[in-house]
Formats: C-alpha cells, sequence, structure tokens
C-alpha cells in the first residue's frame, strides 16, 4: 500500500511538470519511463542494483546516467531520475512508470483493454472488434488480444476494472447453476 502511495505521489509529479512543458514532453517521458520499467523488468541484475543499500548513490546515478544517456532522456527525465537516486526511491521506479503510464492514457483518453477469445482471430477481425468497441465507448482503445481455450467459445473482454465474459464456459456454468436451483 505505501508503495502505491509513493509510486503515485512521484508519477504525479513528474506527469505535472510534463503537462507545463507540453504534449510532446508529456509522450516523450512516458516513453523513457516505459522504457526504463521494460528494462528493470527483462534485467533482473539492474533492478537489483537499483535497489540494493549495499551500492552507493552515486554509483545507481552512473548506472541511471547511462541508461538515460541511452534513451536520450531530457534534463527533467534525468533530475527526476537523480532525485528518485537520492531518496532513496529507485525501488519504485516499476510502479512509478505503470502509474505514469495510467495517466498518461487518461490525459489522452486512451482505455487499454484485453480481449480473449478461444481461437486465434485473423487480423480483419480483430479490426473490426476494435472499431467496434470504439464505437460503442467513444474512446480510442488500445487492446491487445489472447488465446485461453479454456473458454471453449466466445470471448472474454477486460478493459479497465470491467470484465465482460461472454464466453462459453461462463454461459454453461450459468446454465448449470439455473439447473441445480431447478428453474
Amino acid at each position: 500500500m505505501i508503495d502505491t502511495v509513493v509510486a503515485r505521489r512521484y508519477a504525479n509529479a513528474i506527469f505535472a511538470l510534463g503537462k507545463k512543458d507540453g504534449d510532446e514532453a508529456l509522450s516523450a517521458r512516458g516513453e523513457c519511463l516505459a522504457a526504463l520499467g521494460e528494462m528493470l523488468v527483462a534485467t533482473p541484475g539492474l533492478d537489483l542494483t537499483l535497489k540494493s543499500p549495499v551500492i552507493g548513490v552515486e554509483e545507481k546515478k552512473a548506472v541511471l546516467d547511462k541508461l538515460l544517456g541511452k534513451l536520450k532522456a531530457d534534463q527533467t527525465m534525468r533530475s527526476f531520475c537523480f532525485l528518485l537516486a537520492d531518496k532513496e526511491r529507485l525501488a519504485f521506479l516499476r510502479e512509478i512508470s505503470a502509474w505514469y503510464g495510467k495517466l498518461l492514457d487518461e490525459a489522452k483518453g486512451i482505455v487499454r483493454g484485453q480481449l480473449v477469445t478461444a481461437v486465434k482471430l485473423p487480423a480483419d477481425k480483430k479490426a473490426k472488434l476494435k472499431e467496434s468497441l470504439e464505437q460503442k465507448t467513444g474512446a480510442a482503445i488500445e487492446l491487445t488480444f489472447a488465446v485461453d481455450k479454456d473458454i471453449l467459445g466466445g470471448m472474454v473482454l477486460k478493459m479497465g476494472d470491467r470484465v465482460l465474459d461472454a464466453s462459453l464456459r461462463a454461459q454453461l456454468g450459468i446454465l448449470r447453476e439455473t439447473f441445480k436451483r431447478g428453474e
């Protein structure tokens, strides 16, 4: 819980700075934070290095400087990451990245979702489903697709905190419960 509060505060702070600098800065910093988050996930040694209390702040800043140089981060982003190092908050970098991404999506009016089907869908069907959902929600949608044979048929749509389960498995479950109740 405390991790979430800390991450949210830092994400809100860098986001507020980005709003003052314009949409381009918001997007660029979002890309930089997302890339840093992905690096930490992909390289557990890097994540451990930045979290380690044994490794000094200056060494962490040197590592960050190289990473931020590769990512072509602006001065504000560099200062932000160095501040995290100074305040011993680098352990929250992945969570900060995730919260910043949510704030950026909200500011751009983007809704992220996942559509799970029992079989792989062709590209044209995916495009039609995405377009239909965008028309119904009135928002831009970033949709990922997944396959889960356990749902038997139909689809499960997850968007934000909402889940629409139109799978054959769910419908069979409802039918089973109806028979149990004797209706």
